[in-house]
């Protein structure tokens, strides 16, 4: 089963190695990490998605608030929440695909961000179902490389991470 862990760590040299290295050590495979700086700068967020049954999760879990700089850890499994990914699509643009491919991007509710003679830059935010969905639509039309950030997710309503 896959998991979206929220680890919330306090922002210092070496918290993400020893998180990765947690992972690593065990076995445990990282299928997509993001950090950044919260609005404390003192306090970055982590979101890990992983995959394992419950008692691998919780496991990690239990080891993630064992390391020192590690805060809080929420598994997202346990309550509703909204995540993103955002992409970078560049994808070949000829006189005879160009108004389709922009048919798509505006579906998407996507933008395109670069543009040169051979190719456009699109960048498209949502869920990971959306996003593998203009890739399938834009593939025929050659997609020259792909980046996604991984990734982000927060509790609905009222909760707090």
């Amino acid at each position: 089963m896959r998991h979206t862990l929220s680890v919330l760590v306090e922002n210092k040299p070496g918290v993400l190695s020893r998180v990765a290295g947690l992972f690593s050590g065990r076995g445990f495979n990282i299928e997509s990490l993001t950090v950044a700086e919260t609005l404390d700068p003192m306090v970055s967020h982590m979101t890990i998605v992983t995959r394992g049954n419950d008692q691998i999760l919780e496991q990690i879990t239990k080891q993630l608030n064992k390391l020192i700089n590690v805060i809080k850890v929420v598994d997202f499994m346990d309550g509703d929440h909204v995540d993103r990914e955002i992409a970078l699509i560049k994808v070949n643009v000829k006189d005879d695909n160009r108004s389709e491919l922009l048919s798509i991007i505006d579906i998407f509710r996507g933008k395109v961000v670069d543009v040169s003679s051979q190719s456009y830059i699109i960048e498209i935010t949502g869920d990971e179902d959306k996003i593998a969905a203009i890739i399938d639509l834009v593939k025929p039309m050659g997609i020259k490389d792909v980046v996604r950030t991984g990734k982000v997710a927060m509790m609905r309503g009222g909760k707090s991470k």
